[in-house]
C-alpha cells in the first residue's frame, strides 16, 4: 500500500511539473511581429534536360527575371519570379564566379579560370573583355582570378581582383584603368579574399572581406570610411531598396588548422540586411545542408545572394548545388 501511494504521488508532482511548463497559450497575444523568408519549393521548374552545378551567381532584372550562374555546360540560366523558364546561354569557357547587371542593362561575368571579366547582352552576346584571357597579374591590364565586378552612378567599373591578387581594380565607362587599392593583410584598405562587392546608388562601395570577418566601405575614389567588422563572414552581396546591403554568408569564425580559406566548410548559414548607416535591420539564419543530403530551404556554402522587387531572396551555393527562392512573410502588425 505504501508503495501504491508513493506511486501516486511522483505521478502527481510529474504531472503539475509538466503542466507547469506548458505555455498558457492564451496568456499573450499570438501577434507574428517578425519578418521571414520561407522557401518556395517548388521554384524554379527547371526543364529536365538542363543541369545545374555549384551555384556561384544570381542577378535579377527590372523584370524581376532572375538569371542564375552555374558551373554546368548551360552556365546562364533565366527564369522569371514564378519559375518559368525564359532562356538558356550557351556554353562558355572558364569558370565562372558571379554575375552582375551594370546600370544600362547588360551583364557581367567573372571568371576565375580565364582571369577576365566579360560584358554581355541578356541574350548572351558577348560585347567587351576587360583583362587578357587566359593571363593572369596584378597590373592595369591584368587579373588574377578575379571574384566580383561593381559599377557606380557616373559608370565606373569596380573589379573585386580577388582570389589571386588583394585589390579593388576600378575603371571607367568606356573601360580604361583609373586606380587600383588594396595588398594582402588586414588594416585598414588591406584585403584577404575580397570576395564580393557592390557600388549604391550615392557611389559608396562595400568589400566582402572574407577572410578578415569583415565588410569594408570606400567612397568612390578608393578611400577606406569604415569596416564592420566580426558581424558575419561574408561571401556575397547585393544592394536592395532604398540602399540596403544585403549579406550572405556564416557567423564570425576563427581559422582552423585545415583551413586553405576562413569558413570552409561554415559552421552556420546566415543573411543580414543593413541600412547605409551600418545599423543591422534584419538576421535570418538558414539550417546548414549535409553534402548530397540537403533539403528545401537548406544551404550549404551558400555563395550569392539577389533580392527581388518585392523583397524576396534568392540564393544560390557551392555544395548544394542549387539556387532557392525565399518569399518575404510580412509581419502582422
Amino acid at each position: 500500500m505504501a508503495l501504491r501511494w508513493f506511486a501516486l504521488g511522483c505521478s502527481f508532482m510529474v504531472a503539475v511539473c509538466i503542466s507547469a511548463q506548458e505555455p498558457q497559450r492564451d496568456k499573450y497575444p499570438r501577434v507574428d511581429v517578425a519578418a521571414v523568408w520561407e522557401v518556395d519549393a517548388k521554384w524554379p521548374r527547371k526543364p529536365d534536360d538542363l543541369q545545374w552545378a555549384a551555384m556561384t551567381g544570381v542577378a535579377i532584372d527590372g523584370k524581376d527575371q532572375i538569371y542564375l550562374l552555374t558551373r554546368s555546360s548551360a552556365p546562364v540560366q533565366v527564369y522569371d519570379a514564378e519559375g518559368n523558364f525564359v532562356r538558356v546561354w550557351p556554353r562558355k569557357e572558364g569558370i565562372p564566379h558571379q554575375i552582375r547587371f551594370d546600370r544600362d542593362g547588360h551583364l557581367w561575368i567573372t571568371d576565375i579560370g580565364r582571369h577576365v571579366v566579360e560584358q554581355f547582352t541578356p541574350e548572351g552576346k558577348r560585347l567587351r573583355t576587360l583583362g587578357i584571357p587566359d593571363q593572369k597579374g596584378a597590373d592595369a591590364k591584368h587579373f588574377d582570378m578575379p571574384t566580383d565586378v561593381a559599377f557606380g552612378p557616373n559608370g565606373d567599373i569596380y573589379v573585386a581582383d580577388g582570389y589571386g591578387n588583394a585589390r579593388i581594380v576600378q575603371f571607367d565607362k568606356q573601360g580604361t584603368f583609373i586606380r587600383s587599392w588594396g595588398t594582402l593583410g588586414h588594416g585598414p584598405g588591406q584585403f584577404s579574399i575580397p570576395h564580393s562587392i557592390v557600388c549604391d546608388s550615392k557611389g559608396t562601395i562595400y568589400v566582402a572581406d572574407r577572410n578578415n570577418v569583415r565588410i569594408q566601405i570606400f567612397d568612390s575614389q578608393g578611400k577606406h570610411l569604415d569596416e564592420w567588422r566580426n558581424v558575419v563572414t561574408p561571401w556575397g552581396l547585393a544592394i536592395g531598396k532604398n540602399d540596403a546591403l544585403w549579406v550572405c554568408g556564416s557567423s564570425p569564425m576563427r581559422w582552423s588548422y585545415e583551413d586553405s580559406a576562413l569558413g570552409c566548410p561554415p559552421k552556420d548559414q546566415v543573411v543580414m540586411m543593413f541600412a547605409p548607416t551600418g545599423r543591422l535591420m534584419h538576421l535570418a539564419t538558414f539550417k546548414k545542408g549535409l553534402n548530397g543530403l540537403e533539403r528545401p530551404g537548406e544551404l550549404n556554402w551558400v555563395h550569392c545572394i539577389g533580392v527581388d522587387s518585392k523583397g524576396n531572396l534568392y540564393m544560390g551555393d557551392i555544395h548544394g548545388r542549387k539556387a532557392q527562392k525565399f518569399e518575404l512573410k510580412q509581419p502582422t502588425k
